[in-house]
């Protein structure tokens, strides 16, 4: 009588939830698409082994194939909720693996150096390997390591970036609980200098400006519009996090990194870091959204002398103004006070730097991201931030070598890197940057189970779980990872978004100087362009570039806009491009030999500069491999690689004999206007825009509005003397027609651009 009920209660239930379904699938060659009523779309892959279960009528993925709907598999509830419960589940192997981020992985993977990356044990072989393959590197930290979080580099395509994201996704969706990739990218919509814009064309992505042209914009509606088109590509690549925005005040003007910030100001800094979150992130969790890492935490823009911490010469940061706290305000005002409903960046990045003497409470100096002050203290107490902190790339690496940039580890040189793990753990950070590897992970588990026990270190690495997963859930891909190639195709760098960036390439270039308003030239005048000579040097990783000699701008695309000639005295008007000073590191361990430190000034002007004014003794110093403290470079001697630029110019100007001469910079930091700018009648600044931008405004097709983002300073000694953590403090440059190159400074065609904007953001 039993077995009879339940098989009549089988039989009277199965067609009466048959007839509640209400969803629809469509195959997708290797994947499965289902689409639920006024809920969420997902998708499937078809070698996977995750099936679709019906509740209430919808639709499902059992992602543990444990044939029930559990908490972190129904999308009808709460990001929080569902992270929590999935959270619950995993293993401590499974989360340490969550704590993994990968290092930099181009699609294909180069045959050597960094990028390396083999397939069924082969390099890439052009049309024999298919470059939208797993490499051997990538199926081993996805299955034996649990690495779910994946930072790309160089692509072939976006069609086979849109491919490797589909047989990534199938690849985790097979594995455990089905936890998704959660892919992501450093900034990459920069521009291509001599690619030509063409308004019914698109490209491979949309091209903006540069942090600093956007910063010059003064404008955050318009950097809001770029995270919401950067967000739309981001997603068709199958990116879900960006590792951006850079909003570290710069007030350190000799800074290597300087470009890839909002400039000085703080609070144009704030401004520009809410919008780019908001427009990133959008109004609302969803598939429109990309989960934003903001960098870097509590800002790495004071680095002693200028010097970077990507290096052990530059390790430490340090406040000779006592403004520590002004460089919290674009995260404080900005990234954490957003005005759209995902209320704050949604991830965090510690720079590498020693903030020098700024833990109060403990006496630490060491990097930020094992300073359990800064991170704890801080941030996750005082400021209640609640996101994912994840260290900057390869901090837990040993370091041997004062100017390698393999391993970072500042203040804990002694530690392993197991050790390393578990202090940067206990200090408060959820991930590792860089790290493919769990074994230093779990290390780091055992150790905290030796000092406070399982439950408690078990509670630890589970609370981080939670807000990594929270994540990934946030932007929808436990639902649907995987991507369409041909609208992959359609969105990625259209027509409407190319359009979007080369307008604000036009709004970020700033004019300093128009002497006789030499600009517009309406006419299709005579241009004589020298040639530009570019000395052998080596660039911020310390690979060489060979010398050059060749024009700096596309004939061709000059031609569009003016006549061209070879002879300055056929001309009407000389043009000059030029980039800004080029600036050594601050170190070379050369002068090790001679009895020297190492340490050696970093110039913003392009003759010989000699360091009379710097400190006699550094503010910061130390190293396991350095016998010294006093990294002062007083006295010291050093060279710039592109000087020629500056005797370009003045001998353009005897050429021309009185002829006007424009000259475009493209530039990187602040620099020392003093040498170049009487040989110059016009001189128009930019911050990495098409070449076709800057000839748009010369020929009058549009009006220049920018303003300058920081200071260019008037000498090298207003450099020395200012402090590395204060903004707005250095005499700035005079030219010969009395405007002085401040922040905010700029002109248009009628003169100086004169708004409340440059009150607005200098504040005080």
């Amino acid at each position: 009588m039993k077995y009879s009920l339940l098989l009549l209660f089988v039989v009277m239930v199965t067609p009466s939830l048959q007839a509640q379904k209400k969803w629809g699938e469509i195959s997708k060659g290797t994947y499965n698409i289902v689409k639920n009523p006024n809920g969420q779309t997902l998708g499937y892959s078809l070698s996977s082994g995750v099936k679709i279960l019906t509740v209430d009528g919808l639709a499902f993925k059992d992602l543990n194939k444990n044939g029930k709907l559990d908490k972190f598999e129904d999308w009808r509830l709460p990001s929080l909720v569902r992270a929590k419960d999935l959270a619950s589940k995993l293993t401590v192997e499974e989360i340490a693996g969550l704590m993994l981020y990968s290092a930099h992985q181009s699609i294909p993977a180069r045959a050597g150096g960094y990028f390396a990356g083999t397939y069924n044990g082969k390099h890439f072989i052009k049309g024999e390997t298919d470059p939208s393959d797993l490499t051997d590197q990538q199926k081993k930290f996805l299955q034996e390591d649990n690495l779910r979080h994946v930072l790309l580099t160089t692509v072939q395509s976006p069609e086979i970036v849109a491919q490797w994201n589909n047989k990534l996704q199938a690849f985790c969706e097979n594995l455990g609980k089905g936890i998704p990739a959660n892919n992501s990218s450093d900034p990459r919509h920069s521009t291509i200098a001599r690619a030509e814009y063409d308004a019914a064309s698109g490209g491979e992505i949309s091209m903006w400006p540069g942090s600093l042209g956007m910063a010059a914009t003064f404008d955050p509606a318009l950097i809001e519009r770029f995270g919401k088109i950067a967000a739309a590509e981001y997603r068709a690549l199958g990116i879900t996090t960006a590792l951006s925005p850079q909003v570290d005040i710069a007030t350190e003007p000799r800074w290597a990194r300087f470009n890839g910030t909002f400039g000085e100001s703080p609070l144009l800094s704030a401004a520009m870091a809410q919008a780019y979150c908001d427009g990133f992130q959008s109004n609302a969790w969803g598939l429109k959204s990309v989960n934003v890492m903001v960098k870097h935490w509590p800002g790495g823009g004071s680095g002693e002398a200028g010097r970077d911490a990507h290096f052990a010469n530059g390790k430490y940061a340090v406040y000779p103004g006592n403004n520590f706290k002004e460089h919290m305000i674009p995260f404080l005002q900005g990234a954490f006070k957003l005005k759209g409903q995902t209320k704050m960046a949604s991830a965090v990045m510690p720079y590498y730097s020693i903030s020098w003497n700024q833990d109060t409470k403990n006496g630490e100096n060491v990097g930020n991201s094992y300073n359990r002050y800064i991170i704890t203290d801080l941030l996750r107490i005082k400021y209640k931030y609640d996101g994912v902190v994840c260290t900057d790339w390869g901090i837990t690496k040993q370091h041997t070598v004062m100017d390698s940039i393999e391993g970072k580890p500042w203040g804990v040189e002694k530690l392993t890197e197991g050790e390393r793990h578990y202090k940067a753990l206990m200090a408060g950070v959820d991930q590792f940057g860089g790290n493919n590897d769990v074994k230093p992970v779990m290390e780091a588990y055992a150790l905290g189970v030796k000092e406070h026990g399982e439950a408690k270190m078990r509670a630890r690495m589970e609370s981080s779980a939670v807000r990594l997963l929270q994540n990934i859930f946030r932007v929808g891909i436990f639902e649907n990872p995987y991507l369409d190639i041909q609208e992959t195709k359609a969105i990625v760098g259209k027509p409407e978004y190319m359009k979007a960036g080369y307008e604000a390439q036009l709004r970020s270039v700033v004019l300093l100087k128009n002497q006789g308003n030499v600009l517009p030239v309406t006419s299709k005048k005579t241009v004589y362009v020298p040639k530009r000579f570019v000395a052998a040097s080596r660039n911020f990783f310390g690979m060489a570039i060979p010398a050059s000699t060749d024009y700096p701008v596309s004939l061709d695309l000059v031609k569009k806009y003016f006549n061209v000639t070879e002879n300055p005295d056929e001309a009407d008007f000389a043009f000059v491009a030029i980039t800004n000073p080029s600036a050594t590191s601050g170190y070379d361990k050369k002068d090790l030999k001679n009895g020297g430190n190492g340490y050696f000034p970093i110039s913003l002007q392009y003759g010989d500069y000699t360091a009379t004014d710097a400190r006699e003794i550094s503010i910061a110093g130390g190293d396991p491999t350095e016998t010294f403290n006093n990294r002062t470079y007083k006295n010291k001697t050093t060279k710039t690689a592109n000087f020629t630029d500056a005797q370009m110019v003045i001998e353009t100007k005897a050429k021309m004999k009185g002829k006007p001469v424009i000259v475009s910079v493209s530039t990187t930091n602040p620099m020392i206007f003093g040498e170049i700018e009487k040989a110059a009648s016009v001189i128009l600044l930019s911050f990495g825009v098409q070449d076709q931008a800057i000839f748009e405004i010369l020929s009058g097709k549009s009006e220049p509005s920018a303003r300058l983002p920081m200071q260019m300073p008037v000498d090298m000694k207003a450099v020395e003397k200012q402090a590395e953590d204060v903004p707005f403090d250095m005499e700035c440059y005079k030219d010969t027609e009395g405007n002085r190159y401040d922040f905010g400074f700029g002109m248009n065609w009628k003169g100086v651009i004169k708004d409340s904007k440059t009150a607005q953001f200098r504040g005080k």
